[in-house]
């Protein structure tokens, strides 16, 4: 019996997967440079910390989370989503009794039960940042820039900034009950109509075309405003529109999580078909009081890391050739041959530089050919003559020249050279 990977799951295998880790460090540096600091919360939770934060009404906590009873009995769930997580993590470590805004960035595996198709997975990759304890238009935009610098930073340039504001507990009231009335006088399936009466704005993240058909004179959050959230809003807008961000109104853009309020944005590629966001993330000025603490308005997002390495493969931004494992590549003749060639390789690695040989015995013919599916730039070929010498055969694999070094600089040597 051969193993596969779970249906929806995916291996990341060389040369792919090392291109997405440079994509994860891209993606998150700016964030870094904005005095962000690493978290990294638990893959599983009490499973509560997800109904009650992400909400009982979406479908990530009605129909997609991997939810098993440990084995004492108590109910975890692997996490669909970060930002409950680091809610939870900045609570109970008491960290937004300190300096405000608490900073913070991550990067790991969320799960989600989900029909799979390409850049919809049931085991995904997102980094995030989160900024949690303070009401700023100023910060809201500094974290939308900081995502947006993340994507230019990999010379996406087809990612689009959509925005808009959901309001806050003065305003959105008045909106839901607005909506809801609209709602109730359209064709929709009873499970579509339950949600009406739980949380009518996820009505408007619903995908299907014969309920986006219906939902052309809906009612606008935007139109529906308190004074202090449109200057808000406003403000958020006029502070990116000065750092030059360019972006999007959508007033329709609601997003599929309960907890935000004010700020919500997405960022989007036409290039990925009907998947085409590659995140996004607003204002959550509720969620810690949900989840039993002080209130704590805080904005952050989430990048998909599979979903932006499908954007820059549709930008031909992906190099496939594959880039050498290693510069430098050993192959030794005979037994004491190997065992002095396992040192060089050893010392070369210390001092820096990548290094593989040749196992197994080969002889020349095979190790020249392990040398050049290496990607390497050099060859160190050492015999029993070179050994008798104290020297090795240095062969420049692009230009075919060889050189004979002493075995005593040859680290010093290939420093130079491949530095």
């Amino acid at each position: 019996m051969s193993f596969q990977a779970p249906k929806g799951t995916f291996d990341w295998l060389p040369p792919r997967s090392e291109q997405v880790l440079a994509v994860r460090e891209a993606l998150v540096g700016p964030a870094r440079l904005a005095g962000y600091g690493y978290i990294e919360t638990p893959v599983f939770e009490d499973t509560q910390l997800f109904a009650r934060g992400v909400g009982e009404s979406t479908d990530i906590v009605s129909k997609e989370m991997y939810t098993f009873p440990d084995k004492a009995g108590r109910s975890l769930t692997l996490r669909p989503e970060g930002t409950a997580s680091v809610v939870r993590a900045v609570l109970q470590h008491g960290l937004h009794n300190g300096q405000l805004p608490v900073k913070l960035w991550y990067s790991g595996s969320q799960f989600r039960y989900e029909r799979a198709q390409k850049g919809r997975y049931r085991h995904f990759w997102q980094v995030g940042a989160e900024a949690l304890g303070s009401e700023d238009p100023a910060l809201d935009a500094e974290v939308v820039l900081l995502g947006a610098q993340g994507f230019a930073s990999l010379g996406l340039t087809g990612v689009r900034l959509l925005i808009n504001s959901l309001g806050d507990k003065t305003c959105r009231p008045t909106y839901r009950a607005a909506l809801q009335e609209f709602l109730r006088g359209l064709d929709l399936d009873a499970d579509t109509r339950a949600r009406i009466e739980i949380n009518p704005l996820r009505v408007l993240d619903d995908k299907r075309p014969e309920v986006q058909a219906q939902l052309t004179g809906a009612p606008l959050v935007i139109d529906h405003l308190c004074a202090a959230c449109k200057s808000y809003h406003e403000e958020v807008r006029a502070l990116l529109s000065a750092a030059g961000v360019a972006y999007e109104d959508d007033p329709r853009l609601v997003r599929g999580l309960d907890y935000y309020t004010r700020t919500t944005f997405e960022f989007v590629h036409d290039g990925l078909g009907s998947q085409s966001a590659v995140g996004g993330g607003g204002r959550y000025d509720g969620l810690s009081e949900m989840l039993g603490g002080p209130p704590l308005p805080s904005v952050g997002w989430a990048l998909g890391v599979d979903r932006t390495v499908l954007a820059m493969e549709a930008e031909g931004l992906i190099d496939d050739t594959a880039p050498g494992r290693v510069q430098v590549y050993g192959v030794p003749l005979g037994d004491e041959a190997r065992r002095r060639m396992f040192l060089l390789v050893t010392e070369l690695r210390q001092a820096g530089v990548s290094a593989d040989l040749a196992y197994g015995g080969k002889g020349l013919k095979g190790a020249m050919k392990g040398a050049d599916r290496s990607g390497a730039r050099f060859a160190l070929i050492l015999g029993e003559r070179d050994l008798a010498a104290q020297a090795v055969q240095l062969k420049d694999l692009t230009t075919a020249e060889q050189t004979e070094v002493p075995l005593a600089q040859v680290v010093d040597v290939l420093k130079g050279k491949v530095q």
